[in-house]
């Protein structure tokens, strides 16, 4: 623990970790100089759960018309006069119930850009404290939540690589997440995962991990906006 009891040594290391990271270290694809991408935030929230340590994950809607099914952080558009932090933490209240009162915002990790949806995304870091009931809030939206512990997004067994059905020329690092791992944790969110982790020695590349096959239904407005 902390020298004042509150977070882990473990999380220590992410709030390090994050003050040092640069975007490119992530991702290769950064939001444009000219300020011209919309601006948007996510929550990567970390808590000591009932599983050991662990990481708040939504599953989208698989009816959605964007990005059906993919596993999210939770998280959105910005409103007029908002902050990254204060976005995140809406997002996160209005798709899974998450009381504000119970979490600290610590950080932030450089912004990120989805060059199809011309988003610039900056993942905020923040701790749970006091952990609140979440749930699918609006179905419309939210499919799951999950509490994820870290290491089971840190074992090997857990790793895959994903590709489009019928397609070649790409593959991505991904993990199984859920209580039959069968849910795929991929493309940006998967990334920022993979990308993070590594640098903080959490994980290594796995070239060899199984391939499979992402469903139909996930890549609805995917294939050109891949991390």
């Amino acid at each position: 623990m902390t020298a004042d009891g509150t977070r882990p040594d473990w999380f220590e290391e992410i709030v390090e970790a994050a003050k040092r990271i640069r975007g490119e270290d992530i991702s290769q694809f950064l939001p444009p100089a000219d300020g011209s991408a919309r601006e948007s935030a996510v929550l990567m929230l970390f808590s000591d759960g009932p599983e050991g340590p662990d990481l708040l994950l939504t599953e989208r809607s698989h009816t959605m018309r964007s990005h059906p099914g993919q596993v999210s952080f939770p998280g959105g558009r910005l409103d007029a006069g908002e902050t990254v932090e204060e976005a995140a933490l809406r997002e996160a209240w209005e798709e899974t119930g998450l009381d504000p009162a119970g979490v600290d915002v610590v950080g932030r990790l450089p912004a990120l850009w989805i060059p199809f949806s011309n988003h610039a995304v900056v993942p905020v870091i923040a701790w749970w404290r006091e952990p609140s009931p979440v749930t699918t809030r609006s179905l419309e939206e939210v499919h799951a939540v999950y509490r994820v512990p870290l290491e089971e997004l840190k074992d090997p067994a857990h790793r895959i690589q994903v590709g489009a059905p019928g397609r070649s020329g790409w593959l991505m690092p991904a993990f199984l997440i859920g209580p039959e791992k069968d849910v795929i944790l991929w493309g940006f969110t998967g990334g920022i995962i993979n990308r993070f982790f590594t640098y903080l020695g959490w994980i290594s590349e796995i070239p060899d991990a199984p391939i499979k096959e992402l469903p139909e239904y996930m890549l609805q407005g995917r294939e050109r906006n891949r991390p």
